[in-house]
């Protein structure tokens, strides 16, 4: 079984769940279509892309035959089921396991209430202006990474690799979007010098620097 192309995929430049998807085609060396779906402009609540993806999020990835995937880590399970080599997981079930908990803290813990919908609730239910609202977010990411650097020096890694081994796997795409948003927040990064090492040394790798929001349509 093969994956049906040619591919399309309905994006937002600066949504980190876009952006891992981003990621997993082009480790996985898959061309692809951008449309651009505005999450400022209520694009993705239009009647047409409701009909696409009826939860109103990005990323969604059609396929050649008509078939929408939708939600990046399903995305991302697909693409590595299909396309096995490269991985987006360890080898090691052990290592495996602990590579999915850390894109879990993330994916899980840290982006679901730190995302636009979360934001704007904030704002119009509880009065929370910009500043406040950017506060929240930076709360829960700095939650977040204590946890996974603490975690990323129990397991001694070493900078000028990835996170769990010598390939990208699903903890460097989660971590690298949640990366820049922790910089939108004026998180201070200080605290988190694993962290930063491994986002510095993934954003060599092209799949991340070709694929960053400043490199997409609007």
């Amino acid at each position: 079984m093969t994956i049906a192309l040619p591919l399309t995929l309905h994006t937002f430049a600066h949504s980190s769940a876009s952006w891992r998807v981003r990621i997993g085609l082009h480790l996985k060396g898959l061309a692809w279509t951008t449309t651009p779906v505005s999450l400022l402009d209520g694009s993705h609540k239009s009647a047409a892309y409701s009909d696409l993806n009826p939860n109103q999020r990005v990323p969604a990835l059609v396929l050649g035959d008509g078939t929408v995937l939708t939600q990046s880590m399903a995305i991302l399970a697909f693409l590595d089921e299909m396309l096995p080599a490269p991985a987006l997981l360890p080898a090691d079930p052990v290592e495996r396991a602990r590579c999915r908990a850390f894109a879990s803290v993330i994916t899980e813990d840290i982006f679901p209430v730190q995302n636009l919908g979360v934001r704007q609730k904030l704002g119009a239910e509880f009065g929370a202006d910009t500043d406040r609202q950017a506060q929240w977010c930076a709360d829960w990411i700095v939650r977040g990474f204590a946890g996974l650097e603490r975690e990323t020096a129990r397991r001694d890694w070493a900078s000028g690799r990835f996170l769990f081994g010598e390939s990208p796997t699903l903890a460097d795409i989660c971590l690298v979007p949640q990366m820049r948003n922790a910089v939108r927040y004026q998180v201070d990064l200080t605290p988190f010098p694993l962290l930063v090492a491994a986002r510095d040394h993934a954003m060599e790798h092209p799949a991340f620097a070709e694929t960053a929001p400043e490199t997409q349509p609007a």
